[in-house]
């Protein structure tokens, strides 16, 4: 398969390959399409995912839809370097799920920055930093700061 667009170059297909793992794996919730998408050697790097292979990305896929079944993840911004995908994600959903203290029934928006690299068309590595702090905060877990210097204004 030739992974090159017309300018001789796969930014084109390495943003779209991104774009599918997010769309169709992290909005959707399949899993199906981190096979699809990375490579079989694939390595994520990212705090938390477990194991760091493909079916820890799956498991990841999993653990956000339980956590929030409503949840929309959305590339906000992304480009391509060389091999590599650099990008802004946003994830926006309703803390429903019996996890991390829940339901607690609140809305929470998540900013992740992820880099992918890319070799023949698939992802080959991830590394990815969530926000999770400020989702902590939305969802009641950590105190926001006016509530933990005692002010409940």
């Amino acid at each position: 398969m030739n992974h090159r667009d017309v300018n001789g170059s796969n930014d084109q297909v390495h943003l779209d390959t991104f774009r599918r793992l997010i769309d169709e794996g992290f909005s959707r919730g399949d899993k199906a399409i981190v096979d699809e998408v990375c490579a079989a050697d694939f390595v994520d790097h990212q705090d938390g995912i477990e194991p760091t292979d493909r079916e820890g990305l799956k498991g990841a896929i999993g653990f956000l839809h339980a956590l929030s079944p409503d949840i929309e993840v959305r590339v906000e911004d992304a480009t391509v370097s060389g091999d590599k995908v650099w990008a802004r994600v946003k994830g926006r959903g309703t803390h429903s799920g019996q996890i991390l203290g829940g339901p607690t029934g609140r809305p929470f928006e998540v900013t992740i920055m992820d880099v992918c690299r890319f070799r023949d068309g698939k992802i080959v590595e991830h590394w990815g930093v969530a926000d999770r702090f400020s989702q902590m905060q939305q969802l009641g877990i950590v105190a926001q700061p006016a509530q933990r210097a005692g002010n409940t204004k």
